[in-house]
Formats: structure tokens, C-alpha cells, sequence
């Protein structure tokens, strides 16, 4: 692991009636002094805008049932609560690069179909009876599975059962808007065909084999739905089979079965498994991280920050800010970064305490 930066910073020029004069005049040319904000803009660590914080499932759930009796899925196009994070609000981000939301679809609705330039993931919070269709095939859609909508792939959602469903929507709004690179577009039509068999791709690339005529079309994984059984089968025989990270516990990260990439470019998926009674050791890394709990209870402590949590509860570790995690009882977490982007780019760091 690589270590902390040492300490570097730059000293600001004393500023006299004679350089707070010719900065006017820059000002007037739309020009600057590079070393009045020198340290501002190369900082010699990450200065993260985001803050820690933690959102209990139980106090945003009525929010968004009420949500549901106030507009329908027709109206809102998606009906989602943005979690926002406090340190940037009015941004609709939870990390400088990121996005979340609570999507909730109730009995009988349709989200109708649309594609844009960004790419999105599903984790499945509650609910049964939903489906998410990506580019022609559905999935049917249960708590804990982890479902990607890929760029610029035609999608939409349905709730064919008698009970509310609701997930986690992760996109990354912010690194597309970076590059002034949206798009977007509706359908013709509310949903598209259903010209694939269910859990078509699943067997197709999702078996440790590809068809024989098989080539890489794009970067996203051929594979759209993770079901959770399968996640949770494999962490517990790793839990019993090998000792868990100091750190981590057993931490998997979701990859293209075709490539052995990350599922999707720009979103790193995770789901790790602290055995009863851990207590890890501090860690930090560059890609601030979204969790959300699926099994169990524990604590999480994020730098002088503690945060309590238990199923269905979200909670943000910003980059480079100290953590470390503690189960009570066996506890599953699902977690979401930009950490493909960032080792694409070669920036991403991470360093014990």
C-alpha cells in the first residue's frame, strides 16, 4: 500500500496595492495569477467537499411512500429522492463524481423507457415484483441483487407485483457533465420489446463460458443482473475458507465475466462480508465510497465520525478520509465507487492508517 503524501503547500505572494491592482486589470482581460490559488487547485492531499454522513433507511423510506401519493411515475419520468450529500448540496452528487438515489415504483406502474449518455447501477433495496428491461431483455428484480443499465442502452422498469419496490439508483452524472457529454433520449414507444428471454445473458456469459462466436462489443459487462444469491453464496465459502482482510473482511468487486474488468467503466461495484465480532484496522483510499447494508449490524467510524448501521441504511466514506468497520453479527455491505475511472487515469491511491 502506498503511504501519505509528505507534507507539501505553497506560500502565497504578500498581496500590495500594486498586485491587487494588476489583478483588476487581469480581471478585466479574464485572466488570473496562477499563485493566488496555486494550493487551492493542487492541493498536496485530497480536499474532498463531500463529508461523511449516513442515511437510516427507516427515516427516508415514509418519504418516499409519500412521495409515491403526491406525483405519479408518469409525471416525475423517475420517481427518485436524491441522497445529496451535505457538503454539496444544490448538486445533486454524494461524492464529487457520483450520483444516488431511492427509486420507488409501486404496484402496477411504468417507468416509461428512455437511454442517456450515463451509465447507471440498480441495487435492489425491497420489493419482489419489479423488473428492470435493458435492451430488450427483463429481469426480474429482488433485495440485494446488483443490476447495471449501461450507456446509452434503452431501458425501463415495470412493478408487476402488490407490494411497493424500491432500489438504489448510482450513476455517474458528474463525470459525464464534466465533459459536457449528456444525452438523452425517450423511446417511441413506454417500454420497449421483450425480444430476449429472461436470464438470457445471465447463461449466455454468466457461467464461466462464452459462445463460441463471442466478441467484445463494448466496455459494460454482457451480464446486466447479479443476483444476490450468488454474491452471498460465494462470500460465506470464502468466509470459511480463507481469513478475512484486516481491513476489508472478504470484499469482492463485481467484473465483466468476459473480461475480467470492472462490470461497468466508471462504476466500481463491491459487496464484502464482516464475520461476526470483526473489527477492522484503519484504510483509506482516493475513491470516496457509497455503502449500502444488506445483512446485519455494526459501526463504521470515518475519521472522527461514527456511524451506527443496520439493513437498508446508506452511508458515504469521502477520499482519503480514515475508516474502519465492526459487524456484531455476520453483516453483508454493497458498496459503489469511481474506482475503475480513476486507476484508468492512474490516480487512485489507498494507504493504511
Amino acid at each position: 500500500m502506498d503511504s501519505e503524501s509528505p507534507t507539501f503547500s505553497f506560500t502565497k505572494p504578500e498581496l500590495t496595492p500594486e498586485r491587487r491592482e494588476f489583478y483588476r486589470r487581469l480581471d478585466k482581460s479574464s485572466a488570473a495569477p496562477l499563485w493566488e490559488v496555486l494550493g487551492a487547485i493542487i492541493p498536496s492531499m485530497p480536499r474532498p467537499g463531500t463529508v461523511p454522513v449516513l442515511w437510516h433507511y427507516d427515516d427516508v423510506r415514509p418519504l418516499l411512500i409519500e412521495a409515491g401519493g403526491l406525483l405519479t411515475e408518469a409525471e416525475a419520468e423517475r420517481r427518485v429522492l436524491i441522497l445529496e450529500n451535505p457538503g454539496l448540496r444544490g448538486q445533486s452528487k454524494v461524492t464529487g463524481s457520483l450520483y444516488i438515489g431511492l427509486q420507488l415504483i409501486l404496484p402496477g406502474e411504468i417507468a416509461r423507457c428512455h437511454r442517456h449518455t450515463m451509465s447507471a447501477i440498480r441495487f435492489v433495496i425491497e420489493g419482489n415484483g419489479a423488473y428492470t428491461a435493458v435492451d430488450g431483455e427483463r429481469t426480474t428484480m429482488h433485495p440485494g441483487d446488483f443490476i447495471l443499465t449501461p450507456s446509452w442502452s434503452y431501458h425501463d422498469h415495470g412493478n408487476l407485483g402488490d407490494v411497493p419496490a424500491v432500489w438504489l439508483d448510482g450513476l455517474d452524472i458528474p463525470i459525464v457533465n464534466l465533459f459536457d457529454a449528456s444525452f438523452a433520449e425517450h423511446y417511441p414507444g413506454e417500454v420497449q420489446p421483450n425480444t430476449i428471454p429472461d436470464g438470457d445473458s445471465l447463461v449466455r456469459y454468466g457461467a464461466n463460458m462464452l459462445p463460441v462466436d463471442y466478441t467484445p462489443g463494448r466496455l459494460p459487462s454482457p451480464v446486466f443482473n447479479y443476483p444476490y444469491a450468488r454474491s452471498r453464496e460465494a462470500l460465506e465459502q470464502l468466509k470459511r475458507n480463507r481469513e478475512p482482510h484486516p481491513c476489508h473482511g472478504v470484499k469482492m468487486r463485481f467484473v465483466n465475466p468476459a473480461s475480467g474488468a470492472y462490470a461497468m467503466p466508471t462504476i466500481g461495484a463491491f459487496m464484502q462480508l464482516l464475520p461476526a465480532g470483526f473489527s477492522g484496522k484503519p484504510y483509506r483510499q482516493t475513491d470516496g465510497e457509497v455503502y449500502v447494508v444488506v445483512e446485519g449490524r455494526g459501526c463504521t467510524r470515518v475519521g472522527n465520525t461514527t456511524f451506527e448501521w443496520s439493513p437498508r441504511d446508506v452511508f458515504v466514506v469521502p477520499s482519503w478520509m480514515l475508516a474502519t468497520h465492526e459487524a456484531q453479527s455476520d453483516a453483508v455491505l454493497f458498496s459503489l465507487s469511481d474506482r475503475p475511472a480513476q486507476q484508468k487515469l492512474g490516480f487512485w491511491r489507498e494507504a493504511l492508517g
